[in-house]
């Protein structure tokens, strides 16, 4: 599903990333734990295509079978939209638009038609136990109905992988705990793959997999 080889990341003079290596598996939860500065956000842009690899011998990162150094422009911003989903610390709902309409965005952007983008939302949202606040606007929702919502919008496309930085970093425990559950579930369901950037211990230990990262470098798998 993702294979990473010498991945390095530089900014100016700092060396953030040093030739991280990893592979992840179709239908895996991954988690990735380290202490600030370890480089944990910085990986997960680069798998999420958010940002590029500083050029180095040997670089590669595939996903899905498509080499993402092959894409570029249109293409890159095309795969983005329907091969990956991203889940953040902060919902980043847009403030004026409803549950609903939150979530259908990035299926309007890939061409989808209302009908069919609001069938999936409606189904996505009614799984994720909001069938009752579709037309509810965020600052009428709790901060765990919030992040529901942008967990829909993050699946709406049916993603291969789903990527999150921070998922639960802004929500009570019980909404935490609810979360996390929640991406259990969701992949039971429709077979996505997760990586969960966390400070969150009882989550990255839930996961099949947690990679600690330290340095720049992934230190254990």
């Amino acid at each position: 599903m993702i294979i990473a080889k010498q991945l390095h990341k530089h900014y100016s003079h700092l060396h953030v990333l040093k030739g991280v290596d990893l592979n992840i598996n179709q239908g895996e939860i991954v988690s990735i734990v380290g202490a600030s500065g370890a480089g944990k956000t910085t990986l997960l842009q680069l798998l999420g295509t958010l940002d590029q690899p500083s050029k180095h011998d040997n670089t590669l990162l595939e996903i899905n079978g498509i080499n993402i150094a092959s894409l570029s422009g249109n293409s890159l911003a095309k795969f983005r939209n329907e091969q990956l989903g991203f889940i953040f610390q902060f919902h980043q709902l847009l403030p004026e638009f409803t549950a609903l309409e939150n979530v259908c965005i990035p299926a309007y952007i890939k061409g989808t038609s209302q009908t069919d983008a609001e069938a999936m939302a409606l189904e996505l949202l009614g799984f994720l136990g909001l069938k009752e606040r579709i037309n509810h606007k965020p600052n009428e929702l709790s901060g765990g109905e919030q992040q529901r919502v942008a967990v829909a919008r993050a699946l709406i496309n049916s993603p291969s992988v789903v990527f999150a930085d921070e998922p639960s970093g802004n929500l009570d425990s019980e909404s935490a705990e609810q979360l996390h559950q929640l991406f259990f579930k969701l992949r039971d369901r429709f077979g996505q793959t997760f990586v969960i950037v966390t400070h969150n211990h009882e989550l990255a230990d839930m996961a099949d997999r947690k990679i600690t990262m330290s340095d720049g470098l992934v230190k254990t798998i």
